[in-house]
Parts: structure tokens; sequence; C-alpha cells
């Protein structure tokens, strides 16, 4: 092979732009195809696109077609998992984009189906690409920050308004998006947490605002608290609703503490790591001395988008590792999921979560969604060629 024949499924605003991306930006990759139920979408993709673009109105059509290689799904929420699964079924390759889906039942069933196809699975997680976030993974993942004690992620810069959510009847709705911030917003946050950190907590107790900021009906605001098996602890805070906001990630250790804030990454490094200075320092008042240390890190966000496409054609057609492996997406969903079942029980949840429960729970509020039931089937694509 070549070259990487490309589907994409769902012709938004991401779709769109991993179309001329793939067209104009990733070596080794080829815009084969475009499939949307929207007659719209199809007429933008006649006028913008090559010719040689091929356009179907259901994916059933793509599948069938063998026109493609790999399948980049770029729809609502709710149908990544299904879409995945199918294409896979017809041995594509596929690329989904953030979050893996809406609950993890359907996450999980999509990682086997994933496992048992000897394809090629990733996620859109593009700030995986982001050198800051990789420089702070290096450095944790080596052993300079020691054993962490704490995390906090403060990410309130999330502001939208209420003419934002009146812009789609879906938005911001249980049947139409499945969450608010956390899945909206938040996933690349929820993953970068716990990829850089390589943990995942244990436990998390959780309180979610639905609708306190503005007239929705899925959470606005949210405070939860995690627990690791360490013994460390952990802080994640989260709005749409406040102005000026702050995207401030803080991990302490033995030895120091790191702080991503501004684009900038800060070590504050111990000379002597906490735990062996408290053993042996006998004069009362006192503290480890610290330096600052900048972080030198590649100004800008890195490749983002383009960098997971080139990534995930390398990784089809030279067998390049993946950045960002599909069946990761169901850890920052995990977290999410937990979120939501803690505010929904007022409860602690234990991970892993009581997936069959955490559905239960989700479906009751897509039921009494102000999105209608059937707004979401005809918006839902069906595999089976039907929408």
């Amino acid at each position: 092979m070549k070259k990487v024949r490309y589907g994409i499924i769902g012709l938004g605003n991401m779709g769109r732009a991993h179309a001329l991306d793939l067209i104009h930006e990733v070596k080794g990759a080829e815009l084969a195809a475009v499939c949307d139920t929207s007659p719209e979408r199809l007429e933008w993709a006649a006028e913008h696109l090559p010719d040689t673009v091929l356009r179907f109105s259901t994916p059933a059509q793509l599948f069938a077609s063998k026109s493609i290689d790999a399948v980049l799904i770029s729809t609502p929420h709710y149908d990544h998992p299904p879409l995945a699964i199918e294409a896979l079924k017809h041995g594509y390759h596929v690329l989904i984009e953030k979050p893996a889906g809406v609950y993890t039942k359907a996450v999980q069933e999509m990682n086997e189906a994933a496992a048992q196809s000897g394809r090629k699975f990733g996620i859109m997680y593009n700030q995986r690409s982001n050198p800051l976030y990789q420089k702070l993974r290096e450095l944790i993942q080596s052993g300079e920050l020691g054993e962490i004690r704490r995390t906090n992620w403060i990410i309130t810069d999330w502001y939208r308004s209420q003419s934002y959510y009146n812009s789609g009847g879906w938005r911001a709705t249980w049947a139409g998006e499945g969450g608010g911030v956390l899945l909206n917003q938040d996933p690349h946050q929820l993953d970068l947490w716990q990829w850089t950190t390589g943990m995942m907590p244990k436990r998390v107790r959780a309180f979610c605002q639905f609708g306190k900021y503005r007239n929705i009906e899925v959470e606005d605001d949210v405070t939860a608290y995690v627990e690791y098996e360490n013994g460390a602890t952990g802080l994640f805070i989260t709005t749409t609703g406040e102005a000026p906001g702050t995207n401030r990630f803080e991990i302490n250790g033995d030895n120091g503490k790191i702080v991503v804030e501004n684009g900038k990454l800060t070590f504050w490094r111990l000379r002597i790591p906490e735990p062996k200075f408290n053993a042996e320092f006998a004069e009362g008042f006192g503290r480890p001395e610290c330096w600052k240390c900048e972080i030198p890190v590649p100004e800008g966000g890195g490749e983002q988008h383009k960098g997971i496409l080139r990534n995930f054609t390398n990784a089809i057609l030279h067998d390049e590792p993946l950045l960002a492996p599909g069946e990761e997406g169901i850890r920052g969903l995990t977290l999410s999921n937990a979120m939501y079942l803690s505010a929904w029980t007022d409860n602690w949840v234990e991970l892993p979560i009581d997936s069959d429960l955490f559905h239960e729970k989700l479906m009751e509020r897509v039921e009494s969604s102000t999105f209608r039931k059937e707004a979401v089937e005809q918006r839902t694509f069906d595999v089976k060629g039907t929408h």
C-alpha cells in the first residue's frame, strides 16, 4: 500500500477540517470518500473537494463501496462506537473523533471489536501531539518528579454563552450530546490528566451543577475529588460559565512541583526529595531548598489534528506506534462517567465503574431530555443503511 484511502463519516466543522487536511497536509493519505446524511453537507463536499472524492448518504453505502482503506468518524458522540464496530467488521482501519463515546459499556464493545479485527484503531486526541504535554509526561514518567502526591487541574476557560447553546437543539442535552462540559469541552483534559501522570484514580467523588449558569439540562459546572492507589489525591474543576477562566495544571511529587499554565512548563525542583529532607532535618522550622526551573518547550501547540492524521497514516503504512490508540479513549470517558454517576447517586464511585448502572441512569435522563427522541433517531446514523 503506497497511500491510505480515507473515508470520512460526518461533515460538520471537524469533518470538513479533516477533509481539507487529508487533501493538502498529510503525506501518504488520500481522501477517497465522504459520507453525511445531510444533502447540504454533501453539496459542500461537491463544491469544495476534488471531483475524485466519492460522496455517500449512508455509512452502509460507504462501507459497501470498498473504495477506502480507513474510516475517520466525525459524527455526534453516540454514533462513534456503533459506526466504528461496523467499519471494523468490514475490514477498515478506524480513527474516531473524541470522545470515544458517551458511556463506557458501548466503548468497551468497540474496544473488543478493535482487538479482534487486526486493524489499526485510533482516537483524535490531538493534544497528545502538543510538546508541552509530551514534555510533562516525559518528566513524570522518567521519575524526575518522584512519586506523585497530588494533581490539581483548574480548567475554567471554556466560556460558552447562551447563544452558543441555542444554536442547535441537540446541544447540551442528554439525548443529543450525552453530557455537557465534561463530554463536550473536557475530553482532552481528562485524557491528558491520566496520560501524563500514568495514573487512574481508584475512586471519585464529584459535584456537578446542571444548568447552573445557562438554560441547559446538562452540567456546566463540576468539582471532582479523586483518590489514587498510592495515596495521592487529585482535584478537577471545570465550567463553561466563568469569565475570565483559568487553565492551570499542577502535579506535586516527592521531588517538587510541576505547573503547566499559559503555555509554559515550570518545575519547582527540590534539591533534596521531601521524604529525605523530612527524615534528616532536625531544626524545627525549615523546608527543602527549591529551584525554579523553566523547562524549554517548543513554541506552538505541535501538529495537533494533522499530527494525529500523519501518525495514524504512518501506523497503517509503516507500523509506526500510535500516539493515541483508540482503546485508550475509555480512560478519559471512565473519569467523566464516574463524575456523573457520583453526582447522580450523591456518593463515592469506585473504579472500574458499574457500567450497567451508569447506562441505566443516563437513559433515564435521555427519556426526559428536551431533545426529542424522534430527532435523535433522525440524526443518528444507522449502519444498516437508513438514518
